[in-house]
């Protein structure tokens, strides 16, 4: 991975794509790929989950790191941890919570769909706002969510279809496995960029709280009146996605 951090790059990536892979593969087996007619005939409330996820949250986090005193390295990196949605751990942390399965799913394939034009695009406004030359190439974007997202996911769906049996018997003993290799990633990706996001200015906690806790209520109050719309909405909102926090990061 880009980030020079104390854990290797080698071990580092490794443990991303083995991570992802396993959690999309797993979450897909429990996607019912027909129950996604039913979310979009609401498109109105998918394109308010997406404003959320996509352009509310990273406005928001723009603004709140220009007026917290962060210093220009943590500044930046919190603006660029927030246009870096798609985090696989949102779908997981929904369907825990209670989020509805499908509009999640719908969710979350969208923005991962989506992310290869506004990342880009933010990366393209902020270059402006920061007088920097930053730059993510689209395609290699793009590969990136196709490999470590969308395809794990829809061959778990497409085994749930084809091998019923084996998705009943294979999913209760994957589940285990894909929460290990969460609990071992997500603190050793903190650990990692730990630096260049927080440093030691403590009004770097302060702000990330504060940003994390906004999108938290803004999604909330976008995923409408449904418990279950509105607490994926809000989740999806919260969570940011580190790889390609990393790759924006080279």
């Amino acid at each position: 991975m880009p980030i020079n951090g104390p854990v290797p790059n080698w071990l580092f990536s490794g443990l991303i794509a083995l991570t992802l892979w396993v959690v999309m593969f797993h979450l897909g087996m429990a996607i019912i790929a027909s129950e996604f007619r039913r979310v979009l005939a609401r498109p109105g409330l998918l394109l308010k989950g997406l404003f959320a996820v996509l352009i509310v949250v990273p406005a928001l986090a723009l603004a709140i790191a220009k007026n917290f005193d962060l210093g220009r390295s943590a500044e930046i990196g919190i603006v660029l941890m927030s246009v870096s949605p798609g985090a696989p751990i949102a779908l997981r942390r929904s369907i825990k919570a209670g989020g509805d399965l499908s509009y999640a799913s719908a969710l979350q394939i969208l923005v991962s769909l989506l992310v290869v034009f506004s990342m880009p695009a933010w990366v393209w406004a902020l270059d402006r706002v920061y007088d920097v030359q930053a730059e993510i190439a689209p395609w290699h974007l793009a590969k990136q969510v196709f490999l470590a997202q969308l395809l794990p996911l829809c061959i778990g769906i497409a085994l749930r279809y084809a091998a019923p049996q084996t998705v009943k018997w294979l999913r209760p003993k994957l589940a285990p496995v894909a929460t290990g290799l969460l609990l071992i990633l997500i603190p050793l990706a903190i650990f990692n960029i730990w630096e260049v996001v927080v440093g030691e200015n403590w009004r770097v906690i302060v702000a990330v709280a504060m940003i994390t806790l906004l999108a938290l209520c803004l999604g909330h109050l976008l995923g409408g009146p449904e418990p279950g719309t509105r607490t994926a909405t809000a989740i999806a909102s919260a969570a940011r996605n580190l790889d390609w926090l990393c790759s924006l990061l080279h």
